[in-house]
Formats: C-alpha cells, sequence, structure tokens
C-alpha cells in the first residue's frame, strides 16, 4: 500500500513538473540587419543572426553561431490581432539603430525591449 502512495505522488510530481516546462516557450527567428543595430547596451554589426525570445524569462538573444552577442529584457503586450507576420520595430538615432520590439507571426502579443538598464553579453560579431 505505502508503495502504491509512493508511486501516485511521484506520478503527480513528474506530471507537474512537465506541465510548467509547457507552458515555457522560447521562440525563434532569423534575422538580417541591414545596419549596426543596438539591442539592450550591445551594438550588433550587420549581417544575419538567430533571434531568440524566452518568455518565462522574458529575455532576448540574438545569437551568431549558437553564441549570444547580445541579451536585453523584455515584456510581452497583448495585441489587437494576431500578427501575419515576423516584424522587428526599430528607432534610429544618428547612424545607430536601436531595437525596440519584435513580433512573431501568428502571434497575439509583441515583445517590446527594454532599453534601460538592459542585460548585454556577448562581443560584435
Amino acid at each position: 500500500m505505502k508503495s502504491m502512495v509512493n508511486r501516485i505522488v511521484l506520478v503527480l510530481v513528474v506530471g507537474a513538473l512537465t506541465s510548467v516546462a509547457a507552458f515555457a516557450k522560447v521562440q525563434k527567428h532569423k534575422v538580417t540587419f541591414e545596419n549596426d543595430t543596438k539591442v539592450g547596451g550591445t551594438v550588433v554589426k550587420k549581417g544575419t543572426y538567430d533571434l531568440k525570445f524566452d518568455d518565462q524569462t522574458g529575455q532576448v538573444s540574438i545569437l551568431k553561431n549558437g553564441k549570444a552577442v547580445a541579451e536585453a529584457m523584455a515584456k510581452v503586450e497583448p495585441r489587437e490581432k494576431k500578427a501575419g507576420d515576423f516584424q522587428l520595430r526599430s528607432t534610429t538615432a544618428g547612424d545607430v539603430a536601436q531595437l525596440v520590439g519584435v513580433t512573431f507571426e501568428g502571434s497575439t502579443s509583441d515583445v517590446v525591449i527594454s532599453n534601460n538598464g538592459a542585460s548585454t553579453s556577448g562581443s560584435n560579431q
């Protein structure tokens, strides 16, 4: 009887841990920056990169060959309707663009990058 209860508890714990992992969503998309673009506090040189957003941590990462070259914190804001395609939003000040947001195709929310006190890492590529 005791071993049966232990098995039931074990199944419930594994199920609970699996369901938490199922809610975490990491979205990726290949992006090409036509100009040097600032992401958080790091200037990313023009070129093609992988952009990754982890909705559990709220972090946007720009990756080159699997290595993070820039990271920034972001928040999710609802949209009125689903996005028809992938969108990058940036502002320009002088010669450097600043990434301010991302929307993934089919998403009902926008990812808005927090540029004040953003986390940065890596080197420019």
